[in-house]
């Protein structure tokens, strides 16, 4: 079991940035990579960003390339999701979960956070 506990989020206005942080916890060293969620139409949930704990792959949907970076502390088993110029359509509850690269999905998720940007 691996356990996901997210912080970071809150209201922004358009434009400003927020950054995450999810600390993981349990069996970590069984997982390969980690990555950030959000609802998305016709899906539970779309994988935004994803990164490995090793050797620097990252994934990022078209929706935030070049907006949001994702990063690793490996010593601190924490994952950040650094988000800016934030536009109102990335209002969601975020998820953080451990990421099955080949297929961009998620489990063992988190408690999600709220992000809200003001338009």
């Amino acid at each position: 079991q691996v356990q996901l506990v997210e912080s970071g989020g809150g209201l922004v206005q358009a434009g400003g940035s927020l950054r995450l942080s999810c600390a993981a916890s349990g069996r970590t060293s069984s997982t390969n990579a980690m990555g950030w969620f959000r609802p998305a139409p016709g899906k539970e949930r779309e994988c935004v960003a994803a990164t490995k704990w090793s050797g620097g792959s990252t994934y990022y949907a078209d929706s935030v390339k070049g907006r949001f970076t994702i990063s690793r502390d490996n010593a601190k088993n924490t994952v950040y999701l650094q988000m800016s110029s934030l536009k109102p359509e990335d209002t969601a509850v975020y998820y953080c979960a451990v990421v099955v690269w080949a297929s961009m999905s998620g489990y063992y998720w988190g408690q999600g956070t709220q992000v809200t940007v003001s338009s």
